[in-house]
């Protein structure tokens, strides 16, 4: 059976996706990941322009549209595409399109009034405290290997720390006299984070104890290292979280992204101030950080309705008339 033959390619789109990325990489810092996050959805477009007989600087709103309504219901045997995911690749057309104005390459911009289906507010997974006490004291004994998990998840739950930024830390970020790091976030910006008690015991023991066996003799800028002496990556890391969340009984429940989740919870519930909250987690819209108020809401009512001798199972009935 012969097969159907490729839309044709855009040269210009190519050219403009090239000089698009190198603006991201050198004016804004984004990282390699969003860079190429950003170059897969752009390929994509430039497939449906091609497909439909539209070029890159001649596409106007109801052609981009159409691109994310053809992701949004599937087509040609394809699954249809999250909310989620489609918001991001609007946010992309959007950047990319204003970049092209930018460059007086268009006259208007076709993504003015491009409009993405709404994403679910669907709340981050967040541990308690007993269960994140569980996490942390999962990591027994006294091997280099324990004493390295243990630093790791109290400096990530400590701090709030993505994965890559954990797996980014280099010694030289660590003050552990002064009690703060540097973190390292998206688009390479850089966070001053408070280190606890708790933490900054744990990376003491593995500076001292610990990374000096895993890496010999070795000259590695990273903090932590596997047991080659290497810098840690997401995929060891990752699977560190889960060896040692199936130990505490919390397999399934939770990813490297919980520590930070729980993180942001725990502080909001002792009454920390949602600016300061928003500096620690490096957010560069206050916006992002009030989902955890939010879910520090529902979980004040889940303790509510167990704890209160006089509260219903369920919660209570909407009132049918305003109350004043």
């Amino acid at each position: 059976m012969a097969l159907a033959p490729a839309p044709p390619v855009d040269r210009a789109l190519e050219h403009h996706v090239l000089d698009f990325l190198a603006y991201l990489e050198f004016e804004r810092g984004l990282s390699r990941n969003t860079l190429e996050a950003y170059r897969s959805d752009l390929l994509q477009l430039g497939a449906y322009l091609g497909r439909i007989g539209v070029g890159v600087l001649q596409a106007e709103h109801q052609h981009l549209s159409g691109f994310l309504h053809d992701l949004a219901t599937g087509s040609e045997g394809r699954p249809p595409v999250a909310p989620a995911t489609i918001q991001r690749k609007a946010a992309c057309l959007r950047s990319f399109y204003r970049h092209l104005r930018r460059e007086n390459l268009l006259q208007s911009d076709p993504t003015a009034e491009l409009r993405a289906p709404k994403k679910s507010q669907k709340l981050p997974q967040v541990l308690s405290r007993d269960e994140i006490t569980q996490l942390l004291a999962a990591p027994r004994g006294s091997t280099p290997g324990a004493l390295r998990d243990r630093a790791l998840l109290e400096l990530m739950y400590a701090c709030g720390l993505r994965a890559s930024e954990a797996v980014g830390l280099e010694v030289r970020d660590v003050d552990l006299d002064a009690g703060v790091l540097r973190a390292r976030g998206k688009g390479n910006k850089e966070r001053l984070v408070p280190i606890g008690r708790e933490a900054i015991h744990a990376t003491r023991a593995y500076l001292a104890r610990s990374r000096p066996v895993l890496v010999g003799l070795g000259d590695e800028p990273h903090l932590f290292v596997n047991q080659r002496g290497t810098g840690l990556t997401r995929q060891g890391l990752y699977k560190i979280v889960q060896r040692h969340a199936r130990a505490a009984g919390l397999h399934g429940r939770m990813s490297p992204h919980t520590l930070r989740h729980t993180f942001a919870t725990h502080l909001l519930a002792g009454g920390c101030d949602l600016r300061a909250l928003q500096e620690m987690l490096g957010h560069a819209d206050i916006a992002t950080t009030q989902i955890y108020t939010h879910l520090s809401a529902e979980r004040l009512r889940d303790v509510y309705f167990r704890a209160h001798p006089r509260a219903t199972a369920a919660a209570p009935a909407a009132p049918s008339d305003p109350v004043t």
